[in-house]
């Protein structure tokens, strides 16, 4: 009876994977890929080895890079309608999980992929396609850069995607400004990050000053997971001499009192963080007899 069940599953798989070839040769026909990038996008998931399949098969990509190149004209002036999103967002839940899998991810990188999606993160119409398409794009680089991997810093530092999260940061919705901080965050976390911004006091400032405004809204809207993601872009930086020196001036005086107190009391990690950027801050600054710190010389 066991043998007989192992069977019939195999069997299914067998099927489903059928379907899969199926589905992918449908992409390359205009008449039959909406229907087949819905149902690919829906497996992504559960088929591990879904990224090299679509890169190494015939017209693939070319496909889902003219999904991507159709709404342009869209974008300007903003027209795009809930439906041509939703098509196109399908396309890019594709290209993620090819940015995502080990095997495919340098070829995606080499292919300069990342950069088709730059004109969505340009858009600042706020209808739900547009904040639907700028999420989904987002989802593709915070793919990148949650592997960790070297090669992903180098070729983001080669591109506009800073000014595009900063802008995203200041002023997109909450989902979006949380995609956005976690990728500057990790761009952060690399060595090399953390040097490219901390170059020239220009690029810092920018980050700082929208790092500032969102701590102002965050203490009148709250959110503790995007609260997080700031607070550890904070921490990160203080770990440049030059850096940490202008935070003295400059961090918001709502990450030095008890404005987020009832936001992270659960949150351990947080406040652990936000504990270590205070002392790092405060350690090797010169104070007078009271512990009031002296102004740099």
């Amino acid at each position: 009876m066991l043998a007989t069940g192992a069977a019939v599953s195999t069997a299914l798989a067998q099927v489903d994977r059928e379907k899969i070839y199926q589905w992918i040769n449908e992409l390359s026909s205009p008449e039959t890929r909406e229907n087949a990038l819905l149902e690919l996008s829906k497996k992504r998931e559960s088929v591990t080895d879904l990224a090299p399949m679509l890169w190494h098969s015939c017209g693939t990509i070319a496909a889902l890079l003219q999904e991507i190149v159709n709404i342009y004209p869209s974008i300007n002036p903003p027209t795009l309608t809930a439906h041509q999103s939703n098509r196109v967002c399908n396309a890019l839940a594709l290209l993620q999980c090819v940015a995502s899998h080990v095997e495919t991810r340098s070829a995606f990188l080499a292919a300069h992929i990342p950069l088709f999606l730059y004109p969505f993160l340009h858009t600042v119409s706020k209808t739900r396609p547009f904040e639907y398409l700028r999420l989904t794009s987002l989802g593709v680089i915070g793919a990148l850069v949650k592997t960790d991997e070297q090669e992903v810093i180098n070729f983001l530092l080669t591109t506009e995607i800073i000014p595009l999260c900063l802008r995203i940061m200041e002023s997109g919705s909450e989902l979006s400004k949380t995609v956005a901080t976690f990728i500057l965050q990790k761009i952060l976390l690399d060595d090399t990050g953390l040097a490219y911004i901390c170059q020239t006091y220009e690029r810092f400032s920018h980050v700082a000053m929208i790092l500032g405004k969102m701590v102002l809204q965050l203490s009148k809207e709250p959110s503790a997971r995007l609260l997080k993601h700031v607070v550890r872009c904070y921490l990160r930086l203080s770990d440049n001499s030059r850096a940490r020196e202008a935070l003295r001036q400059c961090l918001p005086d709502q990450l030095k009192d008890t404005t987020f107190a009832q936001v992270l009391k659960d949150d351990t990690t947080t406040k652990r963080w936000l504990a270590q950027l205070v002392k790092n801050l405060q350690d090797g600054q010169v104070t007078d007899p009271r512990g009031i710190p002296l102004p740099s010389q």
